[in-house]
């Protein structure tokens, strides 16, 4: 038996040409501390997401965070969990028709477009076979992280090749890794807070939260931080803000490390403490929403908002299915089609 995947002879009769696989993240596939377990031990197995010596990571990691953290996990993805299921893997799939109808109408229906997520359900491997089977010779990869950085863009990359190494016919390939200063996706972040600031007011402090990293990646040579800060500087320009209208921090921060500063909590309060009644925040880093802006920010960090004395805290939500965002999604892969 051949150690290679080979495509069935009637692949050649197939018109298909281009497939596009949209990624992100990933979810478990249900609120509970099984499926959770399942999902985190994938996510944190990963040597791009922790850097730990692998030895002593997996004794923590099995002897201890997969017997605790699973059931606290639940609890918290079922606080967000809607009658579509996970709302990362909604949106994701409304981003996807809406790609694909875009690409369509411009291209006919010789596109494959597929939703894949790196971890959890759909995989990247089931999406890349299914590519396969159709007699797709030109896949585009879109890692729905506007901002590169090695846990999140690199670990996508590492599936897509360990999948199609295994081919015996290897497509054209694609892989665009990152998309932090995009005129289209700049625009749309301005344009949804900017929208915001018509409906709501213009806060006190506009409140930019980006995923944290440890600062550890950033000294080894990882750019998501400076891709951050160039994300963030784009989108003041767009919004005319100055200086003193906003501030960039990082959340989700894990363990005992030193992770990237500011803090999004640490800040909030702060700015409570030091008389600020009124901010809006915004997540550049996040695509679409999930438990880190639905619970996260929506839930935690406006308690400690207000209970450090700040009066009025709105969440400005993510990109998620928007016209203008698929825009830019569309016009970061149609080059390559």
């Amino acid at each position: 038996m051949s150690r290679y995947l080979g495509l069935d002879k009637s692949i050649h009769d197939k018109k298909l040409k281009t497939g596009v696989l949209l990624t992100n993240l990933g979810t478990p596939d249900a609120p509970t501390p099984k499926a959770l377990k399942r999902y985190l031990k994938e996510f944190l197995s990963d040597p791009r997401v922790v850097e730990i010596p692998r030895l002593v990571w997996m004794f923590i990691l099995h002897c201890i965070i997969l017997q605790v953290r699973p059931a606290k996990s639940a609890k918290l993805y079922e606080s967000i969990w809607t009658d579509e299921g996970s709302p990362l893997l909604a949106i994701s799939n409304k981003q996807t028709a809406k790609v694909k109808e875009r690409l369509d109408n411009e291209f006919g229906e010789g596109v494959s477009v597929e939703v894949a997520m790196r971890y959890g359900n759909p995989s990247m491997s089931q999406a890349l076979k299914s590519f396969q089977q159709k007699g797709v010779n030109n896949i585009v990869v879109l890692p729905l992280y506007p901002q590169f950085a090695g846990p999140t863009t690199a670990s996508a990359f590492d599936a897509l090749i360990a999948e199609v190494k295994q081919w015996r016919w290897i497509p054209s390939l694609h892989f665009i890794s990152g998309y932090h200063d995009h005129p289209l996706y700049i625009k749309s972040l301005a344009n949804s807070i900017q929208e915001h600031f018509d409906a709501h007011g213009k806060p006190e402090k506009l409140v930019l939260s980006y995923h944290g990293m440890p600062k550890l990646f950033l000294e080894n040579g990882d750019p998501y931080y400076c891709f951050c800060a160039k994300t963030t500087r784009l989108l003041a320009e767009a919004l005319a803000l100055n200086e003193d209208d906003f501030v960039m921090t990082f959340q989700s921060r894990f363990g005992k490390a030193e992770w990237l500063k500011p803090y999004t909590d640490e800040t909030l309060e702060q700015l409570a403490k030091d008389g600020v009644k009124r901010v809006a925040i915004a997540s550049p880093a996040f695509s679409a929403d999930c438990l880190e802006t639905l619970e996260e920010l929506v839930e935690e960090n406006k308690e400690v908002f207000i209970e450090a004395g700040g009066e009025d805290y709105q969440y400005i939500p993510c990109l998620n299915d928007r016209n203008d965002h698929i825009d830019a999604l569309v016009d970061l892969v149609k080059p390559h089609i």
